[in-house]
Formats: C-alpha cells, structure tokens, sequence
C-alpha cells in the first residue's frame, strides 16, 4: 500500500506540474488524467480501509462492489413487470448468500451456487409467471447478470479462504497482488497505447485498444508480477507467468465488456466514478481475471 501510495503521489505531482504549465485552459486528456488520478485516490484509500478491516471488510466491500455491478448491469438490460421478483432476488438474495458462502469458506456451494442452481431456478420462476415476450432475451440477461457481477467478482475475496500450505492467513497479499497486476496492466496498456498505440484490434468494438498498447501493458505488467513474486507463494517466473494469464484474461473480459456496452449505444457503464465511468468500468478486467487466478492458485498450490 505503501508503494501504490508513493506511486499516486509522484502521478499527482506531475499532473500538478502539467496543469499548471497549461494554465487556466486545461486539455481534455490533462483533465481526464486529473480525474483518474483523484478517482485511483479514492479507490486505493477504500481498499486500504477494507485490507485493514480484514476478512469481514474485504468481504463487505467486494459485495458492494457486486450490488452497484449488477445495479449498473441491469439499468441497460431489458426487463418486464414479471421479472421484478427475479431481480429483487438477484440483489436481495443471490448476493448476500455467495458472499456468505465466501465468508463460511464453503467452497463446494460457493463454486455452484449460482452457475447451478440459480441458472436453473430463475428461469423457472420467470416462466412460473407466464409472460413469454422475448423470454430468452430476458433470461440470458439476467443470468449473465450474475455471473458478471456477482460470482466472478466474488472470486477475488475468496482468495483468503484458500488453505495454502505455509502461507495461511495471508490471503489478503494475494488480492493486492491480483489487483495490482490487473489494474496495474490496464493502465499501462492505455499509457502505452496513446504514446505508440497505431493498429487498432477492433475498431466496431474498442477504438482505444491497440496492439501496441496491448504487448507493452502485458509485457510491463508480467514483469511487474514477477517483481512482486515475494507477495506470494510462487517463484518469481511463476509469478510472472500467472501475472501474464491474470492480464490476457483481464483483457478479454474489458474487451467483452465493451462489446456489451457497443451493444447497448453507451460509453460508460455508470458516472459512480470520475473519470472512470461505473463501477463496472473499473472492475471489468477483473470479471475475468479472478475466477482464473483463484482456480488456477487452488487447484497448483493447496
């Protein structure tokens, strides 16, 4: 944390310097750096307050993180009268039950509860209601609802309930290390992107990426992870090389992300964060990342 605060520290001295040699007339890309910067602040300083908090505070938090996901998801989605009960229970009781199963480490349910269960027992409520219009459509929604927002999200605090021999109770330095390396590769893509970025890998769907952007924020973040092989219980190229995976997978799943968002004719997911857009702008590389890390480190190291 100490780091990531230096890191932010030295960014905002900078953007001070930038914005004051470009005087009163800032740059739109000036005053979205400004943005991201405070934006980042915030975000570092409330997983800061979660870390110090422990188990129960990185849980509350990454529940919260799946409510406002999923509240963002559904507002673009379309739903009719009859679905008011399914969604009702997708906040008010699919939610708090995962995260509680993450909570009791009972990985067993927690790893089927909704990719089993709820897949089968929504539609079987919205259809107990009789309304058909564009069933399918409403459907499928809902359930990649939660499986976006709810189940993969829920994989990064269950990290701390994997039983790794020698490395008990620090579950929490596997989340930083997940996070760090994520995010860490998502800002250098767009930082190498803009300075090199040339051909574009979908211009239907994301204009900004490029390939550019995407080797040297992959390649910057892969060594990073090895770097910081000391947070974990991996060597430093086993490190590096599940850092590699986490960032393709990240990818993959901000790419997907903004396929979704092309779909629905919006930009951003939300306006909750500044300069970020919604909480699903921000955590969409790690709806993808997380559910890969958290296997791959259970099913190699416990």
């Amino acid at each position: 944390m100490g780091g990531l605060i230096g890191v932010l520290s030295s960014a905002s001295a900078v953007a001070a310097i930038l914005s004051f040699r470009a005087g009163a007339t800032l740059s739109p890309a000036l005053q979205n750096l400004n943005q991201r910067i405070k934006a980042w602040w915030l975000m570092v300083l409330l997983i800061s307050g979660a870390f110090i908090c422990g188990k129960a505070g990185v849980i509350v938090l990454f529940a919260f993180v799946s409510f406002a996901a999923l509240r963002e998801y559904v507002t673009l989605t379309y739903s009719r009268r009859s679905d008011h009960r399914v969604l009702l229970g997708m906040f008010g009781i699919v939610i708090p039950v995962q995260y509680l199963l993450v909570w009791s480490e009972w990985y067993g349910l927690f790893s089927v509860f909704i990719p089993v269960y709820c897949f089968l027992v929504m539609p079987a409520l919205t259809a107990l209601r009789g309304d058909t219009e564009r069933f399918l459509d409403r459907v499928a929604e809902q359930q990649w609802g939660i499986m976006l927002a709810v189940y993969c999200i829920s994989h990064v605090p269950a990290l701390m309930t994997l039983p790794i021999p020698g490395f008990e109770g620090r579950g929490l330095l596997l989340i930083a290390f997940l996070i760090i390396t994520v995010q860490g590769s998502d800002v250098l893509q767009y930082i190498f992107g803009k300075l090199m970025g040339r051909h574009v890998i979908s211009a239907s769907v994301s204009p900004s990426k490029t390939w550019e952007g995407l080797v040297g924020g992959m390649a910057s973040a892969t060594l990073l992870g090895g770097m910081l092989h000391w947070l974990t219980p991996f060597s430093a190229l086993e490190a590096a090389a599940i850092a590699a995976l986490s960032c393709l997978m990240g990818f993959f799943g901000g790419l997907v992300a903004s396929a979704i968002k092309r779909d629905r004719g919006v930009k951003d997911w939300g306006n909750m964060i500044e300069g970020h857009g919604g909480m699903l702008d921000r955590a969409d590389s790690l709806i993808f990342a997380a559910p890969v890390f958290f296997h791959l480190v259970r099913y190699l190291w416990t």
